[in-house]
Parts: structure tokens; sequence; C-alpha cells
């Protein structure tokens, strides 16, 4: 009799393990292929984190590119045509949201890009010039005896180098156009050699120096 019940449970565990499918086998090992696919919640974790910091800096550059071509921009000084008031390697703020609201005025100092006369003197169209503004439409400019003379009278000018050592009669300027002229007054490539500048060619208004720190502040 012993014997007998031995067999039987043999035979049902038996009959237990016949009754496992080929199908119940593949889902068993298609769930364990996936469990080990899966990434873990760590590595999820990263590569989100990265996208997100990817996303950042494609935003952050995308206003940094807006705001350079709208609204301000840096700019470093490579000559001395605008001694004593920048000097050689000063690094100054300039501004192009001012122009949208009021047109230039006489002091103001400007960046712009070479008129004609100086690309055919053999200037790259986009070198940037930095120069004060003296004459505005319809104001007359001479150059006299060192002085230089804004219709008729002459300019209070503190913040020269030196005054001019050349001559230049009366000239009136022309609508949209402006006369300019670096501080070093005899040392600058300005309006007084190669004429009138265009608006248009202005590219903004250096408004703020933030190098050298020892000299940092509005101009």
């Amino acid at each position: 009799m012993v014997s007998k019940k031995e067999n039987s449970a043999v035979s049902n565990q038996s009959s237990g393990l016949a009754n496992s499918t080929p199908e119940d086998s593949e889902q068993e090992k298609s769930t364990a292929s996936e469990q080990q696919q899966k990434p873990t919640s760590g590595e999820s974790n990263f590569w989100q984190q990265a996208r997100d910091n990817l996303q950042i800096i494609a935003i952050a550059l995308a206003l940094a590119l807006v705001i350079r071509a709208f609204v301000a921009e840096p700019r470093y000084i490579p000559s001395d045509s605008m001694l004593p008031t920048l000097q050689v390697g000063d690094r100054v703020v300039v501004e192009k949201i001012s122009y949208l609201f009021r047109p230039p005025t006489r002091g103001d100092i400007i960046v712009f890009n070479p008129p004609v006369q100086l690309q055919i003197q053999g200037y790259d169209r986009d070198q940037a010039f930095i120069k004060r503004i003296i004459g505005t439409p319809g104001k007359t400019i001479a150059i006299q005896q060192g002085k230089v003379y804004l219709n008729d009278a002459p300019l209070a000018e503190d913040y020269i180098a030196e005054p001019p050592k050349y001559q230049m009669g009366q000239v009136k300027v022309p609508s949209e156009r402006l006369f300019v002229m670096g501080d070093n007054r005899n040392n600058s490539n300005d309006s007084h050699v190669w004429g009138f500048l265009p608006k248009d060619n202005i590219i903004g208004r250096a408004c703020f120096r933030f190098w050298p720190i020892s000299r940092i502040g509005s101009i």
C-alpha cells in the first residue's frame, strides 16, 4: 500500500509539470528579457536631466543671440582714436535700443560700420568704428585755429586729447547724415577726412565701460 501511495504522489507531480505549456515558457522568457532591457530608475533620471540641461543651454544661446542682435553687445576698443575717453583694450557695452525712440544727438559715442568712402580705402564693411557725434542734420561744422565750431559757435570740449592741428572749412550736415570725430583729434580717421556718416551705418551707442575694473562705469 505504501508503494502505491508513493507512486500516486509522483504521478501527480509529474502531471503538474506536464500542464506547463510551451506558450507559458515563452512568456516567462519574454518577461525576463524585458526586465533585463528596462532601464533602471537612476538611468532614466540621468537621461531626463541631460535632456533638460540641453534645452536650457539651447534657450540660453538663443536668448544671447537675440540680445546681441537687437539689444546690446560688448565691444573691444582696438585703437587710440578716442583717447583719453576710451583707451586701447577697454571693453564697452553698445546698446541698440535708444535710437528706436530718439534720434542720435551731439555728444553720443557711437559704434558704426564704415561708410563707402572707407570701404574704398580697403576697410571691411563689417569692421566697426567708434567716434563721437559732433554735428547732426542741418548743423554747420568748421575747424579753425584749434577749435571746432558748431553753427559758428566754438565748442567747449574738455574730453579731447588736444586741440586739432588742422583746418576745415564750414560744411553743412545733410539729412540722414552725421559728422563724427574721435576725441584724439590729431590721430583719428573721422568725418574731417572721409565725410559724413549715414545714420543707417550706426550699430549702437557706447554707454558703459565694463573693463578694466578700475575704470568701470558709464561713458
